[in-house]
């Protein structure tokens, strides 16, 4: 066997073939395998005092209008796990076919859930959706879904199950659990397409770290205080 001289000159000055794992690698692996699933579980217990007070006023609202305050919605998780996903409820009863009955009376309406699978002027939201969506709140009750594994405080935004055949094939969305907030969430997401969401999960799957969850979180503090939620 012809062993290269340039492995021989590696071998004696105790080189490896494998490359050297940086500081910063292992700082980010170390957080991507253990610390991330720590850091949502202490800020979700620290937060619960408020974030429940805002969900038990916001469903006494709900309930006060003769609806169900909650929704369970099959959404898709890690390792393609179906999970419910919690929200307050925003939509009337039937939405699905309330829905289908206005794309079908609308082309334009159509063309836009196609492009986007979101809608500006929704004709399901019921009495104060408005306000619960734009602020972001009818999100509060999905700190449970973080609290028991199902997604984490930040990371993609969970798609639906109908979603799937719409979604890249060549993206990480299914490495990590689905975010409360992301990338995609703070971003101009109103503006944006859905099959953009595979180019914000895949440059959060490379850039995540404790430094970039902090970040987004930032970020989504002023998404809210800003209302550019949806």
């Amino acid at each position: 066997m012809t062993i290269h001289s340039k492995e021989v000159v590696n071998a004696r000055a105790g080189f490896s073939a494998k490359p050297k794992m940086t500081s910063s690698s292992r700082y980010s692996g170390l957080y991507r395998n253990f610390g991330k699933r720590v850091f949502d579980i202490l800020l979700v217990v620290l937060s619960a005092p408020i974030v429940l007070t805002f969900i038990v006023l916001f469903a006494l609202f709900l309930a006060c209008q003769g609806v169900k305050p909650f929704y369970l919605q099959p959404r898709i998780g890690r390792n393609g796990k179906v999970f419910n996903l919690i929200k307050l409820r925003t939509m009337v009863r039937d939405a699905d076919s309330v829905l289908e009955r206005h794309l079908s009376d609308n082309p334009d309406a159509r063309d836009e859930w196609e492009r986007n699978q979101k809608l500006r002027l929704d004709p399901r939201i019921i009495k104060g959706g408005v306000l619960l969506r734009k602020s972001s709140m009818d999100e509060l009750p999905q700190f449970w879904n973080v609290l028991v594994g199902d997604m984490s405080l930040v990371g993609p935004r969970p798609m639906m199950v109908c979603q799937q055949k719409l979604y890249p094939s060549d993206t990480h969305y299914y490495s990590m659990r689905p975010g409360l907030s992301g990338t995609w969430q703070v971003s101009k997401r109103n503006n944006s397409s859905f099959v953009d969401r595979a180019l914000h999960d895949n440059a959060y799957w490379k850039d995540m770290s404790f430094s970039t969850d902090l970040s987004i979180l930032a970020r989504t503090v002023s998404v809210v205080l800003r209302g550019t939620g949806c």
